[in-house]
């Protein structure tokens, strides 16, 4: 599996899965452009040591070439600007991850629309479906400019998952909802046109923001399972960003054309792991024990 050659734009990569896609798809060889609010001269309102330089910088050290470029992508100038230097810099776009979420410090656990704060809820919605419009306004049509272009629009649950659960609260809800449904229009604007469009989510993220949460790290992670056993199923953002290399270096990536997909789901396609060698599958995970109410045991599902 090889991305040389290959030009990627990763919108919203200053951490999480977004960073995980960019690093694991510069471990195959692409140029990567990663874009976000976070830089060392400046923080976003998420207030966090991550930044795009960072991660533009793992990018190269994994093998690929790291591009930082500051946007925030609910301005349409900043992105025509981004895109613009793309095309100048590359003349193409071989894959586009829209990944811009920002919602982390929005949205309120089962908290009902008419108790929820309405102006968090109102951002929370622009930040994870209008900056992903905005986006492939721009940068689709120079996706399209050669055959084989790739889409992948960065959620939080499957489609069938989704379509039958209510998630965390009315506005988190519909922000999830929405960025399926648009990978499902991107399917059939771009399918004919001979670029393919997915909706991918990880699994219970091991972001940086999950951690500092559970008070563990990367290499402690463990130490979180007895106050929450479930978290025994969790994935690196490397897992998703290897599940982005999969499909983007899979010739025949037009067959998942408009269709909801997972990390775990995809490992069993394309034989990837995880950093430890397991192949997580949360989703089915889910379904099978912890909606149910069973004890966690991860056994057969990693």
């Amino acid at each position: 599996m090889t991305l040389e050659g290959k030009v990627a734009l990763v919108a919203g990569a200053t951490r999480g899965a977004g960073r995980g896609i960019a690093v694991q798809l510069g471990a195959q060889g692409a140029t990567v452009y990663v874009s976000g609010r976070s830089t060392r001269g400046r923080r976003s309102e998420y207030d966090r040591p991550e930044t795009i330089e960072e991660t533009a910088e793992l990018v190269t050290a994994a093998g690929g070439r790291g591009v930082p470029v500051v946007a925030d992508h609910l301005v349409p100038a900043e992105v025509a600007a981004l895109v613009g230097r793309i095309d100048a810099e590359q003349g193409r776009l071989d894959v586009l991850v829209n990944d811009v979420w920002g919602g982390e410090l929005l949205f309120e656990w089962d908290s009902t629309v008419w108790e929820h704060d309405l102006d968090k809820g109102l951002r929370l919605l622009r930040l994870a479906v209008e900056t992903h419009a905005v986006t492939s306004h721009f940068a689709v049509p120079l996706l399209l400019r050669a055959p084989g272009g790739l889409v992948v629009e960065m959620t939080d649950g499957t489609a069938d998952y989704n379509a039958t659960r209510y998630r965390v609260s009315f506005f988190y809800d519909i922000a999830k909802s929405a960025v399926l449904r648009m990978a499902f229009a991107l399917g059939h604007e771009l399918g004919p046109r001979g670029a393919t469009a997915v909706a991918l989510t990880p699994g219970w993220l091991r972001s940086e923001m999950m951690l500092d949460a559970f008070g563990v790290t990367e290499e402690t992670w463990r130490d979180a399972l007895p106050r929450v056993p479930h978290f025994a199923i969790s994935e690196t953002p490397a897992y998703v960003g290897r599940a982005v290399a999969a499909l983007a270096a899979d010739p025949e990536v037009s067959r998942w054309n408009g269709q909801s997909l997972s990390s775990g789901g995809l490992a069993q396609v394309y034989g990837f792991t995880d950093l430890d060698g397991s192949r997580p599958d949360a989703w089915r995970y889910l379904v099978e024990v912890q909606d149910p109410g069973l004890p966690a045991d991860t056994t057969g599902y990693r």
